[in-house]
């Protein structure tokens, strides 16, 4: 007989409760403490993708709070550039035109020609404001045109410069300087 056998049969009453016992570990490591860990670590890597999402999550509720804020802010900023910038009527943004060009045409030694205008409504669903297109011509030098464009592009009032054209007839006339403009004003309640 070989050593192991003569030992289980000796130690018979020993040998079983150890083997028993063996089984019993083997048994709970497969049915219970494996699965455990397994679930174990399963939690861990959902626990870490709940914390990716929450960041996620916390990302976008920012970007969506910013994103309200600048809406709100623009809207105030748009009410105070319907409210104070632009005109508050047709009249008042011809007065603004007629009276300012002219004025500033003559500050800068440029000789004012010609002006005509058209008043219509601008395309919009809410049909807040108009618009007049006015195109004026001007005659002058190079640097006095120049200046002429800087100042009305800076000025105060809200005048939009659509198109420019400039020309000379000859080498020693002045330029030929062609303006189309745009000012806009508030429509009244009654769309005028």
């Amino acid at each position: 007989m070989t050593l192991f056998k003569r030992i289980l049969v000796e130690k018979q009453t020993l040998a079983v409760p150890l083997a028993l016992a063996l089984l019993a570990n083997i048994g709970v490591y497969a049915f219970v403490v494996r699965p455990l860990a397994t679930k174990s670590a399963n939690a861990e890597q959902r626990a870490d993708d709940a914390a990716q999402s929450l960041r996620s999550a916390q990302r976008d509720l920012a970007a969506a709070r910013a994103l309200a804020t600048g809406k709100s802010r623009a809207d105030q900023e748009l009410g105070e550039f319907y409210g104070k910038v632009l005109p508050a009527n047709y009249s008042a943004a011809l007065r603004e035109t007629y009276l300012r060009v002219p004025a500033l045409a003559r500050k800068l030694n440029v000789k004012f020609e010609k002006r005509d205008e058209d008043r219509e409504k601008v395309s919009a669903k809410d049909q807040r404001y108009g618009r007049i297109k006015i195109r004026i011509v001007l005659q002058g030098s190079y640097e006095s045109i120049r200046r002429f464009i800087y100042e009305l592009e800076t000025s105060s009032e809200f005048v939009v410069i659509d198109d420019v054209s400039l020309a000379q007839s000859e080498s020693d006339k002045p330029l030929n300087l062609t303006l189309a403009l745009s000012a806009y004003f508030r429509l009244g309640a009654d769309g005028t």
